[in-house]
């Protein structure tokens, strides 16, 4: 609760798993109200309401979801609290005083843009675009005055990274009365209640005042939880082999601290012994430990590109050979029922209403093979009648729906010209140097393809471009050697022997999930697309753009 302000700003923050492949439904509500602990929805002044998605879907990564809302007038002068409710799919939240606020997970529903009674369209989606404000409505959908709601989405996943650090020392005090100290490095973290864990013991290097310790790699968070600021503490033992190592002395930093001073050359630290240096006046220290190297690798994830403003670009390529049937007949694949879509519009359906969320301008390229076109034959559909690409998947469906009479279904299945076609656009993408590009092609085919060759070798070229082939497998016939083209179950070779750079091809029989929500349709085509979109930019070493590789850093590395 803000209390008595027109424009107020909410500290409480949501902490959201965010599914690339899922459709995630938020609904955030503005509540004027009266009562000294302002909990009670009935009696207080509902302010409008904003409805959204996530992101339209998502993978494994966390999202946090931190709500700013500025409201005009609305409620009595001077004592303006506002409080908004939250809810993902059907369930319901609130904020409350205390505790930051889990949402559930979306339970499975149609795969739809919210619409509200007065025709207005909220089909909002934030993380694409991290920041949305939109106008807060009232109920019919009227608009609440001038008054706003802003939602700003934030990647707390960590700073995915891993460092490797490489630690030496120089005239470390002696301990052992024979021979010289045996010296090893133990590195704590400092947590919150002030208790130290454990980061990392190095080996003992043998009678040595002069120790060089092997590198070690940990990953930021073990290191500093992804705090650079975050408290470290190194101790320096000199080894017993009883158990009972005797203390050289310790320094304190922070990993920024470590990289600031590595980065001009002065990381090195003195490590003193606290009893000595409390009865000894002279006493400067037992040693000092210098930072040899350090290189902090960071490990971007898929929602870093998306916010970095990578777009994601979408064709579809339907199949329009003969045995499909003919459309006029309700027993084909491409009959138009009035009722009810057929599969490939399930599929189509299902899987571009994702897609679309991550393209600024929704502009799909729609392709079809297969077919004749009076009086010859053309790949795209309706070419001349539709000049521009179809905007947002309802466009690529009434394209689809108005080609259909004016087509003749044919053959062969052949989809290698399909991929080579998308593949020469993401090839001219790729030279950009930056992650600014990305291509998805959704293949939907009842039958196994007659160029199987040439898709293998179309498909180990396009391996090495940014861009992910999904193949959907409509209809009952025999798709098992179409598993060969999904790489799950091995490496995917050119007839020559020439192997895929990655994987790139998941093949997903439609039967399967016929009786599925197109929710889960959609989870189980996209599930892989995060992943490969993170390979192909971690292998090439670009970093999600506005980040760029400061120096100290290696290049990118890929999240699991």
């Amino acid at each position: 609760v803000v209390r008595s302000s027109l424009h107020p700003v909410f500290s409480k923050v949501f902490t959201v798993d965010y599914y690339f492949e899922e459709v995630q439904r938020l609904r955030f509500e503005v509540y004027d109200t009266h009562g000294p602990s302002g909990f009670s929805c009935q009696e207080d002044d509902f302010l409008g309401g904003m409805e959204c998605t996530l992101g339209q879907p998502a993978q494994k990564w966390l999202r946090q979801v931190m709500t700013r809302v500025s409201v005009d007038v609305l409620g009595p002068a001077g004592h303006c609290t506002k409080h908004f409710l939250c809810y993902d799919g059907p369930h319901l939240a609130r904020t409350s005083p205390c505790d930051d606020l889990c949402l559930p997970r979306a339970t499975a529903g149609p795969v739809m843009w919210w619409t509200c009674r007065g025709g207005r369209t909220q089909g909002w989606q934030i993380v694409a675009q991290k920041k949305v404000t939109r106008p807060l409505l009232l109920k019919f959908g009227r608009n609440a005055g001038k008054s706003t709601i802003t939602v700003i989405a934030e990647d707390i996943s960590g700073n995915n990274g891993y460092v490797e650090l490489s630690f030496r020392a120089r005239k470390l005090d002696d301990k052992d009365l024979f021979s010289k100290s045996d010296p090893f490095l133990e590195l704590y973290r400092v947590n919150d209640d002030q208790g130290l864990q454990l980061v990392y013991r190095t080996e003992v290097v043998k009678n040595n005042l002069n120790p060089v310790w092997e590198p070690f790699k940990v990953s930021l968070s073990s290191l500093c939880s992804c705090e650079e600021t975050r408290p470290l503490k190194c101790l320096v033992w000199d080894y017993d082999s009883r158990g009972k190592h005797d203390f050289i002395g310790e320094f304190s930093t922070t990993f920024k601290e470590m990289q600031k001073a590595f980065g001009e050359g002065q990381a090195q630290w003195d490590c003193v012994n606290p009893k000595y240096k409390q009865k000894r006046r002279s006493y400067k220290n037992s040693g000092v430990v210098v930072l040899a190297d350090l290189k902090f690798h960071r490990v971007y994830s898929f929602l870093d590109y998306i916010m970095g403003g990578c777009q994601i670009h979408f064709t579809v390529a339907i199949d329009f050979t003969a045995s499909n049937g003919d459309p006029r007949n309700s027993c084909s694949l491409h009959y138009i029922n009035p009722y009810q879509p057929n599969e490939y519009l399930k599929a189509l359906v299902s899987v571009g209403e994702i897609c679309q969320d991550y393209d600024s301008d929704k502009r799909f390229s729609a392709l079809g093979f297969g077919a004749r076109i009076p009086p010859k034959y053309e790949g795209v559909w309706g070419g001349r009648a539709h000049p521009l690409p179809p905007t947002g998947i309802q466009g690529v469906v009434e394209a689809y729906q108005n080609c259909l009479p004016r087509v003749q279904l044919y053959g062969p299945t052949n989809v290698a010209p399909i991929i080579s076609k998308v593949a020469r656009v993401a090839a001219a993408e790729e030279s950009s140097g930056e992650a600014s590009q990305y291509y998805i092609l959704l293949i939907l085919t009842d039958g196994v393809v007659t160029d199987m060759a040439d898709t293998r070798e179309a498909i180990v070229r396009a391996s090495r471009l940014p861009m992910s082939i999904i193949i959907v497998g409509v209809g009952n016939a025999d798709f098992t050697d179409m598993q060969v083209l999904d790489g799950d179950d091995g490496v995917l070779r050119s007839l020559r022997g020439e192997p895929a750079l990655r994987d790139i091809v998941q093949f997903v029989p439609f039967r399967e999930l016929k009786n599925a929500s197109p929710a889960a349709l959609a989870k189980c085509v996209l599930a892989e697309v995060p992943k490969q979109v993170v390979e192909y930019y971690s292998h090439r070493g670009l970093p999600p753009r506005g980040l760029g590789v400061p120096a100290g850093e290696a290049s990118p590395g890929c999240t699991p």
